[in-house]
């Protein structure tokens, strides 16, 4: 298979699972293990191309971030409270994520643990959704803040591969009672700082490679990778909010349960 068609494939998948509560990080491991390519070598790709899907938010919600923006300007107190929240909620992952590095790497190379996550993380969906009671429609700003560190204290449980950082965020928010559109778009909105801190990171911790030109995956693939993963998460984003607000999450779930068999069934088998 040629590196391009490998861009196109992983940005498609990234694209596809990126916000959506399936865990876009554990389907690229497992396609490292159905496609047999070397994930060290599209470890920074697997990175930087959440960057497509993170402009696919900022997009999609532009007006929302142009009202914040204009917002802080005049220090209108809905969109400093838009702010803050997403940024408390940012805090424990950024911490944590920079302590516990190693350790996440080392779980970033345990196929089999994204299979038990899979499974585990969708039988988790279907108790909360059936257990949680969503209050009234609300939005970003109006979330307390002990609410939006909830979130961030949930999303923290995505630095294991397979459990879904939009699933974390969304199955937290609705245990703490936060309604189904709301926990979806804070989940969206979150992904901002979080996914730019981590695509950061990486970028730097392998910038001589990247700039040396010297491994078999360059620019031209990540270019791609981050078209792709844009155009799909752009489709994905409106397609979802709609879909969860009217009919829930448990799709999302038996796909996990299913995807998890599977994923322990071949790993174990190969």
């Amino acid at each position: 298979m040629s590196l391009t068609v490998t861009a196109v494939l992983l940005g498609i998948v990234e694209g596809l699972t990126e916000f959506i509560p399936v865990s876009s990080t554990g389907h690229l491991m497992l396609a490292t293990e159905l496609f047999g390519y070397d994930a060290e070598q599209w470890k920074v790709f697997n990175v930087v191309i959440q960057l497509g899907a993170i402009l696919a938010v900022v997009v999609q919600y532009w007006r929302t971030f142009w009202a914040v923006g204009w917002g802080l300007l005049r220090m209108e107190k809905v969109s400093i409270a838009f702010v803050r929240n997403v940024l408390v909620a940012f805090l424990p992952s950024a911490v944590l994520g920079l302590l516990l590095k190693k350790q996440i790497d080392v779980l970033l190379e345990t196929p089999m643990v994204v299979g038990w996550a899979l499974l585990v993380g969708g039988i988790a969906i279907l108790v909360i959704e059936r257990k949680a009671r969503p209050g009234p429609a609300s939005g970003v700003a109006q979330l307390p803040m002990r609410q939006a560190f909830g979130v961030g204290l949930m999303q923290c449980l995505a630095m294991i591969p397979g459990v879904s950082r939009s699933g974390a965020t969304i199955m937290g928010a609705l245990a703490m009672g936060i309604e189904r559109r709301t926990a979806a778009e804070f989940s969206f909105f979150l992904a901002v700082p979080t996914m730019l801190g981590a695509s950061t990171l990486e970028l730097l911790d392998n910038r001589h490679a990247l700039m040396a030109g010297t491994g078999p995956v360059g620019w031209s693939e990540i270019a791609v990778g981050f078209a792709v993963s844009f155009v799909v998460a752009l489709a994905v984003i409106k397609a979802f909010v709609a879909y969860v607000s009217r009919s829930g999450f448990a799709p999302f779930a038996w796909y996990r349960i299913a995807a998890g068999i599977a994923a322990i069934a071949y790993l174990s088998l190969r």
